[in-house]
């Protein structure tokens, strides 16, 4: 996140220059002053994923060498054991923040990485057979803290993980003796929205508060939002079942999931929200919808949705978006295709209509948003 922020110059400069706005010389001046200004602080990509590797690689070491002793630690030993992995890189990362701030986030969040790993430890340790999403809980309010204080992107990161995975659980749990497709419809419907809330939490204003906080929920949620997207195709598609929740914890259940998304939206982007206002209505028709219109309803709402993202990109000069809904409106067409259409061809038919779908289609479809992406990022139309 620090080479994203610093190199941002980089590309508004180079945007400038070739708008005119700056000429050569005056962008040279500009550049040796930043590189001059940055100095020794400035992390490269290797050194960001060694960072990262190293870190990954300590907390597997630490926590492998502390499994092949733990039958031979008395209880007194193991809770010492399971405070000391929390405390022990929380105090390196606090000891390394002048010299190597890259370091200490790596260390800070490898902390609280072992913070979870400590709570349920402990747990087993003193045989507390207790309400286990409560372990989430605790452990999501320890990321939120560090989060509090130190303001780094890893613990944003984690922050924005276990909240969701918390709520996931108690519904679970809630529901659990009398689960269903709706159940899992309503969770299905949350984690999307919620990685959709992520996912646009940039806009195009360069100079937005908390730039790494949104870089790195929009990172988080493009990662999250296919995943999430797929899982809410199939829970929509499922049987429904018997309605087996009661009113009162369907409601919640609902409110929940459609309301917090919207809120986390709201939080980022205040008035210009109502985008994922419209978002949340999407999903609600699109549970409803095949019950009453059938299959083919279905198929047409989740390309009318891919395309209403792309047009988001375009209003607000966001490629990633343009980029995501024209992947999801190409495996819209490509599902339908294999599900309605496949199967009423002869085997010869149906394989020329497929290589008829991915030439023409698929670059139909890639010449779109060549042509999308190039105005949102301010070319003609």
């Amino acid at each position: 996140m620090v080479e994203s922020r610093e190199r941002g110059w980089e590309r508004l400069l180079a945007r400038w220059t070739e708008a005119g706005v700056l000429d050569a010389e005056s962008a040279a001046r500009i550049r040796a002053f930043e590189l001059e200004r940055a100095g020794p602080t400035r992390l490269r990509w290797p050194m960001l994923i060694a960072l990262a590797f190293g870190a990954l690689t300590l907390g597997a070491g630490v926590l492998l060498f502390v499994s092949a002793h733990w039958d031979a630690l008395s209880p007194q030993a193991r809770f010492a054991v399971v405070v000391l992995l929390v405390a022990v890189f929380h105090v390196a990362g606090a000891a390394t923040e002048r010299r190597f701030p890259g370091m200490a986030t790596a260390l800070h969040a490898v902390g609280t990485v072992a913070l979870g790993a400590g709570i349920f430890l402990a747990g087993q340790i003193f045989n507390l057979d207790e309400h286990w999403p409560g372990g989430l809980l605790l452990w999501a309010i320890g990321a939120a803290l560090a989060w509090a204080l130190l303001g780094s992107w890893p613990q944003t990161a984690l922050t924005a993980i276990l909240v969701p995975a918390w709520l996931s659980s108690e519904w679970y749990v809630a529901t659990t003796e009398r689960w269903s497709s709706n159940g899992f419809r309503v969770i299905a419907c949350g984690i999307f929205l919620l990685a959709l809330a992520y996912f646009t939490a940039l806009n195009q204003d360069p100079d937005q508060d908390h730039v790494i906080l949104r870089r790195t929920l929009a990172w988080l949620g493009g990662i999250w939002l296919l995943p999430a997207a797929l899982a809410l195709a199939f829970g929509t598609d499922a049987y429904r079942d018997a309605e087996t929740l009661s009113i009162g914890l369907r409601a919640v259940g609902w409110m929940v999931a459609l309301g917090l998304p919207l809120v986390v939206a709201i939080a980022l982007r205040r008035a210009a929200a109502w985008p994922n206002a419209l978002a949340t209505l999407w999903v609600v028709v699109l549970v409803n919808l095949r019950p009453v219109s059938g299959d083919a309803s279905v198929y047409a709402w989740w390309a009318a949705g891919a395309t209403a993202l792309a047009i988001w990109g375009v209003s607000e000069s966001r490629s990633e978006r343009i980029n995501l809904g024209s992947a999801i409106f190409a495996a819209t067409v490509m599902t339908f295709y294999f599900s309605h259409v496949m199967d009423k061809l002869g085997r010869s038919a149906s394989l020329i209509g497929l290589g008829l779908l991915f030439l023409a289609g698929g670059s139909a479809i890639e010449r779109l948003r060549r042509r999308l992406v190039h105005q949102a990022r301010g070319g003609a139309s």
